[in-house]
């Protein structure tokens, strides 16, 4: 295999996060990530103290999101929610930009919203990443090109504190033109982007549409480090077979690879 199990479970924020999950769920979900020892859960704000209760001494960091899905939330509400977040054991802080803002062209305010959750969750030692919502910045805005209001979110991020830089929410849901709502979440082109965007103290993550291994490992190829994701069962059980396969000298068989319509 090209890289280890470890190698693509840790790349793993196991997504926790639809809006109809109960709290059996969420606590099933929590299990499953400590049997599969990914990096995170990312789970929803109410369920943190749950969560951390959950998988205190696994190896499994509790990561919550903030201003989710949308990033209309006003800077203080999100400050005070990284507060709570990290009060009740959230390793990681998941925050979503203003996007009406960034469209707007106002850049303090963007830059202002992201520094003021950097700040608060750098103060109780947990690592921020700033989602961007790529789906709605595919005509770009401010005057810029899509590409270059994204490099342009990117360097924003990292002078204000971001740890990470990410693709989506996986709810940035956008009218088709056959009239249906969808999205297409992290793209190949996307992620290489972002990460020609930011320097190596600056990592990726991709959310949004990474529903099988070879998607995953593309993602890592791309250099992102951390990927959200819902199919985390079906994506690790793959890698053992593949594993075993080569073990027992069969070799594999894998997809391609191939990204249908730009993204995963």
């Amino acid at each position: 295999m090209k890289y280890t199990y470890e190698d693509m479970a840790k790349m793993i924020d196991h997504s926790l996060l639809h809006p109809t999950m109960t709290d059996r769920e969420l606590e099933d979900g929590c299990a499953l990530a400590a049997k599969y020892q990914v990096a995170s859960v990312c789970i929803k704000p109410y369920y943190v103290k749950r969560a951390a209760e959950l998988l205190e001494g696994t190896g499994v960091l509790v990561g919550a999101v903030i201003g989710f899905p949308h990033g209309n939330s006003a800077t203080e509400s999100k400050r005070y929610e990284t507060w709570l977040a990290c009060h009740d054991g959230a390793a990681e802080i998941d925050m979503v930009i203003n996007i009406g803002k960034a469209l707007s062209g106002d850049w303090d305010y963007v830059a202002n919203d992201i520094r003021t959750v950097c700040e608060e969750a750098h103060r109780h030692g947990a690592k921020v990443k700033v989602i961007f919502e790529n789906d709605y910045l595919t005509k770009g805005g401010a005057g810029m090109d899509s590409d270059a209001f994204k490099k342009m979110l990117c360097t924003i991020c990292e002078r204000a504190g971001a740890d990470w830089v990410k693709t989506s929410s996986g709810y940035g849901f956008v009218k088709q033109p056959d009239g249906s709502y969808n999205y297409k979440g992290a793209t190949e082109h996307d992620l290489a982007l972002m990460r020609a965007s930011v320097s190596p103290h600056v990592q990726v993550k991709a959310a949004g549409g990474v529903r099988d291994l070879d998607g995953l490992i593309k993602v890592r190829d791309l250099g992102g480090s951390r990927c959200g994701a819902t199919a985390t069962a079906a994506m690790l059980a793959d890698y053992r077979r593949r594993e075993a396969a080569e073990q027992a000298g069969q070799g594999t068989n894998p997809k391609t690879g191939a990204i249908g319509a730009g993204g995963y």
